[in-house]
């Protein structure tokens, strides 16, 4: 018996040793396929990565009740979510797909390639590189399902031995092509972006520095400034950062301005820096969630970009887009009542890339899908009725100030602990308005006044802490702030979507 003839393609109808084999290699042969395409992406830019397009394009066409469910419930994890579902469906078609003849799964690879092709180029990428790439991930699937079934020869130990060495071999190759691929992408937009070579000039006057009057060392409790590697992103609407030219990239700021301005970057690393502590915060955030954070910014006061356009009187919106087609909008008062920034710095760096380099708006007191738009190209002033931002258009607040809210980081919820004395903590925020009181109950006890640190600004987070002596038992904990204008946040529970979540933080912990 010949080793073709050991992976023949009559039809069996359970799961025989055959069938299973045939399944591993439809698995095996996707991943490299995906891993070829990537690795490809990598190496030559022009190149577009396939399944981030598919992705992107699933994100596009998905209902909104869809993707509102998908944003308020897995936050942080929504992108690493679907480009699972997206490879599991095409794991799934290829163990299908295995099961036939030769000339269908030819074509099965050749269909799904040029589909991915067509997905890719409708997101804005050349058909002809999205074909280049499909033809490259075609072709490595094919070649490895060729491989894997020229070595399978008749069903004895030995030739099981070879089969299983050669799938996991293959299967360390593809993951390992994979991840390679991902990171060139990654290093070769950084290139492109040249972030590494910006020194960024001081500010005219410097922000406060933290002191131990702004910061409580307990164990759990988070940093009043929150570090650029922990500082939370949801770029929903882009698996990849957008690809920045440093040397060609501009700023461009129009609409109802008396004159239209373009900056280079070095346009605004001329100009006169102020820095400025805010706390920024994610509609998806849920009560007592991680989607917010606080950081010291390096950028220019818009209100004096806007002196030099000279805003029109009857303009109400401040309408931005960013290099990766996301738009949002957000009252042009908001520009004048309180310090907002036309970003270019954060915690005393250029901005990463994955949070906007080389520029961001940064508008204290509102959510992000409204206001802080990243990668900037434009920023155009218009009227209520003349722009819908990106999530406006699918339903979503157009007006979106940011919830009073506070959360107890120290206990975790459902935390074991000795009884006795310890701190409870955590951290409140109402940017602009700022913290003027932070309350704790226990076991639906009174409301007690937790001690608060010394803000860094009004656009920040205080932290606060309670002393405890904790007895025996299951023991409810939860909190609740005022804000500046003497507002309490209120009990009342009410979801992310569509204008940001509500309620009292409260949770369960044991004492033992």
């Amino acid at each position: 018996m010949s080793a073709d003839n050991s992976l023949s393609d009559t039809p069996e109808t359970e799961m025989t040793p055959g069938r299973l084999r045939r399944a591993s290699i439809g698995v095996v042969s996707v991943a490299a396929a995906l891993a070829a395409q990537e690795l490809a992406a990598g190496i030559i830019r022009p190149l577009p990565s396939l399944m981030a397009g598919t992705a992107e394009w699933v994100i596009d066409v998905v209902p909104v009740s869809v993707s509102d469910w998908a944003i308020a419930t897995l936050q942080f994890w929504t992108k690493p979510t679907l480009i699972i579902a997206v490879t599991t469906v095409l794991v799934l078609a290829g163990i299908a797909v295995s099961q036939f003849s030769r000339v269908v799964r030819s074509s099965a690879y050749l269909t799904v390639g040029v589909i991915g092709a067509v997905v890719t180029a409708l997101g804005g990428v050349s058909l002809w590189a999205s074909l280049m790439s499909a033809a490259v991930a075609v072709a490595a699937g094919l070649i490895t399902d060729d491989r894997l079934r020229s070595l399978v020869g008749p069903p004895h130990l030995a030739s099981r031995r070879v089969f299983v060495a050669s799938i996991a071999s293959m299967s360390i190759l593809a993951v390992t092509g994979a991840l390679i691929g991902r990171d060139l992408i990654d290093r070769g937009l950084r290139r492109l972006a040249r972030r590494d070579e910006v020194v960024l000039p001081d500010a005219i006057a410097p922000a406060r520095p933290v002191t131990a009057v702004h910061q409580f060392e307990i164990e759990g409790l988070e940093s009043v400034v929150t570090p650029n590697d922990r500082f939370f992103t949801v770029d929903i609407t882009a698996l990849n950062p957008p690809e920045i030219d440093l040397s060609t990239w501009t700023l461009t700021i129009g609409g109802m301005v008396e004159r239209e301005l373009t900056f280079t970057y070095q346009d605004l690393l001329d100009m006169e820096l102020v820095e400025q502590y805010a706390t920024l915060a994610c509609v998806s955030n849920k009560v007592g969630g991680r989607l917010v954070g606080h950081a010291l910014w390096r950028g220019i006061p818009f209100s004096r970009l806007l002196e030099m356009a000279g805003a029109l009187p009857t303009a109400e919106q401040v309408a931005t887009t960013g290099a990766d087609g996301f738009s949002t909008g957000f009252p042009l008062a908001a520009v004048y009542d309180r310090e907002t920034l036309l970003a270019i710095g954060m915690n005393g760096e250029p901005l990463p890339y994955r949070h906007g380099f080389p520029a961001r708006m940064v508008v204290p007191g509102y959510f992000g899908f409204v206001s802080a738009a990243k990668w900037l190209e434009r920023i155009e002033l218009t009227t209520w009725d003349g722009h819908d931002s990106y999530w406006a258009k699918l339903g979503w607040a157009k007006y979106a100030p940011v919830e009073t809210q506070s959360r107890i980081d120290a206990p975790r919820d459902n935390m074991s602990f000795s009884a006795g004395p310890r701190m409870v903590a955590g951290v409140a925020w109402a940017p602009y308005l700022g913290i003027e009181r932070v309350e704790v109950s226990i076991d639906d006890g009174p409301w007690v006044d937790a001690e608060l640190s010394e803000p860094l600004g009004d656009a920040s987070w205080v932290q606060w802490r309670l002393p405890w002596d904790a007895p025996v038992g299951e023991h409810t904990i939860a909190v609740r702030a005022t804000d500046g204008s003497g507002a309490v946040q209120t009990a009342d529970e009410h979801p992310p979507i569509p204008d940001g979540a509500t309620g009292h933080h409260t949770i369960q912990v044991r004492a033992e």
